[in-house]
């Protein structure tokens, strides 16, 4: 009698695991989906790492975004502003994720929960540690507004974070919706992202304008879907980009829309809070983009090593985003206040600053790292079995107290008036919304 020897155990490590799984990963996987996910990821850190800048001016620390000092910078935002790709490619993800969990009961039960606490779980430690951090400094005489100034430099991250939050909790309307009407359920979002700025603009209807966070980043989501069905033609490709420049060439050039695809402090109009659809526009030829080189991405991606790779980063991805203003932040404060201002005199924007840019993204990338792999746990142990988790109407309360608490991080920082010096309504919000979003509480 024969006996089957037992597969093997996942190896410890972080690479030596990823390698397992790259090499029992399937040919027929979009491995291309994870690529362009960790590529955004790392073109937003270096977008903030380049365009946020400590300068001592007056023997005291501040802080100049480059886009207000100089007008150039406005269009390297076009390469940075990376939104579109996330919701495309979550879209992608969302979909057939859904789609599999559907055919079974406790995993479409338990669908959202497992959604949530990948993107949830590792805003806890962050939130709270700049919670005590904030307090701490209250009790050493900090002002109230200089820690509203900091933390919110630090987690103004998570506001993205919210409303990718919403669009998941959205996925099985929005899938229903596309199962109906398919392609032209992306058109009728479109439309309606043009018809609230038409109107916002033309009749001057500014407050219209916060409807295009659903119309927009849903229409670039619901285009996930799409691609998720089939494989896509050059042909495709090449007509995405091109209703994209011909689109930017109208909004910018004809209709006077900014240039810039992020919010630049002290101007009359944001591209991006809220989204107009010059977003639509970025996001065409972006996704034109990513369709032209999936192809060569995958044939890539077929190497055990480059695969392995991309593993590792999607695996703390959401800590990486987390935590790299805080990094940004310790190392300027450590320079200025420790060092007596060391690096942080010459004007930013100049020949010698940009000379000098690469040694402060390498001191980034140290204070990051630690940071990394202390909490990529909490994303690791994301992974709970479905039973576990509570069912859509808990998950879904949980999501908003989540997102409640972070959006008024990211507005107003954690300062407040009060005894702590910290906003604990909202640092509890989010610390229990996480909990009620992805853990059962256990049957008596």
């Amino acid at each position: 009698m024969t006996t089957s020897q037992p597969e093997k155990k996942m190896p410890k490590g972080l690479f030596a695991a990823a390698t397992w799984a790259a090499e029992r990963t399937p040919d027929s996987r979009n491995r291309a989906v994870d690529l362009y996910r960790a590529i955004a990821i790392m073109f937003v850190i270096l977008g903030h790492w380049l365009l946020v800048a400590g300068v001592m001016r007056d023997g005291a620390l501040d802080f100049v975004i480059l886009l207000e000092e100089q007008r150039w910078t406005h269009y390297a935002t076009w390469l940075f502003q990376v939104m579109p790709v996330f919701f495309f490619v979550g879209g992608f993800s969302n979909g057939l994720s859904w789609t599999s969990a559907r055919k079974d009961p406790e995993k479409k039960r338990s669908w959202a929960a497992a959604r949530l606490s990948r993107l949830l779980k590792p805003t806890v430690p962050v939130v709270l540690t700049w919670a005590v951090a904030g307090a701490i400094a209250h009790a050493m005489g900090m002002s109230v507004e200089l820690i509203s100034t900091a933390s919110q430099a630090a987690l103004v991250p998570v506001w993205f974070l919210a409303v990718y939050i919403v669009m998941t909790m959205a996925v099985p309307l929005t899938v229903a919706f596309w199962d109906r009407l398919g392609l032209y359920s992306v058109l009728i979002l479109v439309l309606g992202a043009i018809a609230v700025d038409a109107i916002a603009f033309g009749a001057d209807q500014q407050w219209l304008r916060w409807a295009n966070y659903a119309f927009v980043w849903l229409a670039v989501h619901q285009l996930g879907y799409w691609w998720g069905e089939t494989q896509r033609s050059r042909t495709w490709a090449m007509a995405f980009i091109a209703i994209g420049v011909v689109w930017l060439y109208l909004l910018i050039v004809q209709f006077g829309f900014p240039v810039a695809m992020v919010s630049v402090p002290g101007a009359e109009m944001s591209n991006t809070r809220p989204p107009t659809t010059a977003m639509l526009a970025v996001g065409s030829v972006q996704i034109g983009i990513i369709l032209l080189l999936t192809g060569l991405a995958q044939r890539w991606l077929l190497n055990t090593r480059p695969w392995a790779m991309v593993i590792v980063l999607n695996q703390m991805i959401m800590s990486i985003y987390l935590w790299h203003m805080t990094a940004l932040l310790i190392v300027v404060g450590i320079a200025a206040y420790v060092l007596g201002g060391v690096g942080l005199t010459e004007s930013p924007g100049t020949g010698l600053w940009w000379a000098m840019r690469p040694i402060w993204l390498a001191l980034f990338t140290l204070v990051l790292i630690p940071f990394v792999l202390l909490f990529i746990r909490f994303e690791a142990g994301s992974r709970t079995k479905a039973e576990a988790r509570p069912g859509p109407k808990r998950a879904m309360l949980g999501a908003v107290m989540t997102c409640a608490g972070l959006v008024v991080m990211a507005m107003n920082g954690l300062g407040a008036e009060n005894g702590l010096g910290i906003n604990w309504v909202a640092t509890a919000l989010v610390v229990v919304g996480v909990l009620v979003a992805t853990r059962r509480l256990p049957r008596s």
